[in-house]
C-alpha cells in the first residue's frame, strides 16, 4: 500500500493511538475532523478535557526538513511574543512524528474568532503585527521551502502545466502567450528585492481575535522565502489601485516596527498573477485525489481553460495599468 493509499484509509484508532504514543497522555474517544482540503486536520480531547489539534500532513507535499521550516518560523514568532500557535513538543524531543509513513504535528487548542476589519486603526494593528513576524522572518533562511519569485516557482509552475500535458490542446498555445508575456512582466520588478521568511498565505481567515492576547496568526502551511508584500496584499478589499487607502493604512502599522521597500509596492498585481498560475499547477498536482472531481467537475476541459485564460489576460492588463499607476 502507498503512502498516499494509507493516507486515505487512517482511521480514528490510527489517529488516536499515534497522538497518545506522541504526547505520552491518554486521549477520548473525541475526534472532530476540521475543515482541510489538502491536510487531516482532527480536533481531539485527552481525559482532563484538554483540547489539541492533530495535524496528518499529506504525503509528498512537504518533506520533513521542510516542515522543520515551518515550525521553526512558529517558534521564532512565538520567541519574540508574536501571536501564534506554537507545535508541542512531542516524546520524540521534536514537534513532528510519523505513523504509517505520515508526518504529524500536533497544536494546542485556541480558541478566538476570525479578525474583522472595520475600522482605519484595524489596517495599522494588522500591518503591526505582520511586521513583528517579518522581524522574526529575518532571523534566519528556510532553505527547503519555496522561494516566490517568477524565475523559480512561477516559470516551474508554467513548465509544469505545460510539459505534463495538463492544458487542453486547443488553448495551450494560448496559455503559453499570455503566462510568458505575464513573466516578462514580472521578472525585472523583482531586482533588488530582499526576500525572507514569509507566512505566504497570510489573509483574513489565517488571523483570528483573542481579546487576552489581540491578533493571532495561524496556519503557516505555506510558509516560504519572497518579498514582504506578500503577505500584505491579500487584506485588500480590490486591485491595487483602487485600494491606496488600505495599503497606507497597512503601511503606517507596518512601519511603526520594521522598515518597508516601497518598490514592493509593484509587485501586488504580479504577485496576484503568480498566485493565479500557482493555483493552477497546484489543481494539477492534486487531480488525481479521490475527493478532487468532486470539488473541481470542469477540471482539465475546453471551457475550463477558456475561462482561466480570459482570467490571465484581465490580471495581466490589471497589472499593466497597476505599473503604470505606480511608476
Amino acid at each position: 500500500m502507498s503512502e498516499q493509499d494509507g493516507f486515505n484509509n487512517l482511521t480514528p484508532d490510527i489517529f488516536i493511538n499515534a497522538v497518545e504514543s506522541a504526547i505520552k497522555i491518554p486521549m477520548t474517544g473525541l475526534l472532530s475532523p476540521l475543515p482541510s482540503y489538502i491536510n487531516r486536520v482532527y480536533e481531539m480531547q485527552d481525559m482532563d478535557g484538554r483540547r489539541v489539534i492533530a495535524k496528518f500532513y499529506r504525503p509528498g507535499r512537504w518533506t520533513m526538513d521542510a516542515l522543520i521550516d515551518e515550525h521553526e518560523y512558529v517558534k521564532d514568532c512565538a520567541a519574540d511574543e508574536i501571536p501564534v500557535i506554537s507545535p508541542i513538543t512531542l516524546a520524540n524531543g521534536k514537534t513532528i512524528d510519523e505513523v504509517n509513513g505520515i508526518y504529524f504535528a500536533v497544536f494546542p487548542k485556541r480558541f478566538g474568532r476570525e479578525f474583522e476589519i472595520t475600522e482605519e486603526e484595524d489596517w495599522k494593528r494588522m500591518g503591526r503585527v505582520i511586521a513583528r513576524m517579518h522581524i522574526a522572518g529575518c532571523k534566519k533562511d528556510a532553505l527547503s521551502r519555496l522561494t516566490l519569485h517568477p524565475e523559480y516557482s512561477t516559470a516551474r509552475d508554467i513548465s509544469h502545466l505545460i510539459d505534463g500535458a495538463h492544458i487542453s490542446k486547443a488553448y495551450r498555445e494560448s496559455f503559453q502567450g499570455v503566462t510568458g508575456r505575464i513573466l516578462d512582466l514580472c521578472l525585472p520588478l523583482f531586482e533588488g528585492i530582499t526576500p525572507i521568511r514569509i507566512h505566504g498565505d497570510c489573509h483574513q481567515k489565517n488571523l483570528i481575535y483573542r481579546p487576552d492576547e489581540g491578533i493571532m496568526i495561524i496556519d503557516f502551511d505555506d510558509m516560504m522565502t519572497g518579498p514582504s508584500v506578500q503577505d500584505l496584499w491579500l487584506f485588500l478589499p480590490d486591485h491595487a489601485n483602487r485600494s491606496q487607502m488600505e495599503i497606507d493604512l497597512i503601511l503606517q502599522g507596518y512601519r511603526q516596527f520594521r522598515a518597508f521597500n516601497a518598490k514592493e509596492l509593484k509587485l501586488i498585481e504580479p504577485l496576484r498573477a503568480m498566485r493565479m498560475i500557482y493555483f493552477l499547477a497546484w489543481l494539477s498536482r492534486q487531480s488525481n485525489d479521490y475527493q478532487f472531481r468532486k470539488n473541481f467537475p470542469d477540471w482539465g476541459s475546453d471551457q475550463f481553460w477558456k475561462n482561466e485564460i480570459t482570467d490571465l489576460y484581465k490580471q495581466l492588463h490589471a497589472m499593466e495599468e497597476h505599473l503604470s499607476y505606480a511608476s
